[in-house]
């Protein structure tokens, strides 16, 4: 394999793209398959969708496995995208659209005080936000007419209005939450490798209504998006970031 230097770094030259798709179900990843078997034009691209498991902490552990097996297998990935179903912010992102991620952040990891949230960062430690390639971001939102915005990880996903207001507020320009999308970025991160978020709108973020989820109407709208994201993922350059 010819490779080549970036940053002090040794990675494959420019060849077929390798990306990991990582949903947290099944019912996500195959919604995600289905969109790319009806797209994929033969690049020769590998566009691997793998099921992670719910939660920041199993989506991290899943993704960084499936990560260090391709690197050792010398088949290193080349782009990671968290994808599935979420929860949006009103008015902006109503439910069957879809959103991509300009941020990935982790909402609640911090520290509740008297005064307030304290993000992990304010109180000397790690990160709470990863930024993924603007230029693809606004590929991604052009092929699929998703709207760009930070898209929230939680642990505990909005069940009250209380709390729906609390993010908005700290999070101004949030679109969607989601329970994983940061822990597929902090291992993708840590092996050097370019993270994309996509949600696809099934519920308002806010009270917990059960009746109101569109769960359905989110997957159709989550296999619509990949199939014109695929020639987008199958064409993008990571060194035109």
């Amino acid at each position: 394999m010819e490779l080549q230097a970036e940053e002090g770094r040794l990675i494959a030259a420019a060849g077929p793209r390798r990306v990991l798709i990582a949903t947290a179900v099944p019912v996500e990843r195959d919604a995600v398959a289905a969109g790319l078997a009806v797209a994929h034009g033969g690049s020769g691209a590998r566009l691997d969708t793998v099921a992670v498991g719910v939660g920041p902490a199993l989506a991290a552990a899943s993704t960084a496995s499936a990560l260090t097996a391709a690197a050792l297998q010398d088949r290193p990935y080349d782009l990671v995208v968290s994808a599935g179903i979420g929860g949006g912010f009103q008015p902006e992102a109503p439910v069957g659209s879809l959103v991509v991620a300009d941020e990935v952040v982790a909402a609640d990891l911090g520290a509740e005080t008297e005064d307030g949230f304290l993000p992990v960062t304010e109180l000397g430690f790690g990160t709470v936000r990863h930024r993924p390639p603007p230029k693809l971001v606004r590929r991604v939102a052009e092929a699929t007419g998703a709207r760009a915005g930070a898209v929230l990880t939680v642990s505990t996903v909005t069940g009250t209005a209380t709390r729906a207001a609390a993010l908005r507020e700290r999070h101004p320009t949030a679109l969607a939450e989601a329970m994983e999308g940061f822990g597929v970025a902090e291992a993708a991160v840590a092996q050097g490798v370019p993270v994309l978020e996509i949600r696809a709108v099934s519920n308002p973020v806010g009270p917990r209504d059960r009746d109101a989820w569109r769960v359905p109407d989110a997957l159709a709208a989550l296999t619509e998006g990949f199939g014109k994201l695929a020639p987008v993922l199958e064409s993008w350059n990571r060194h035109d970031s």
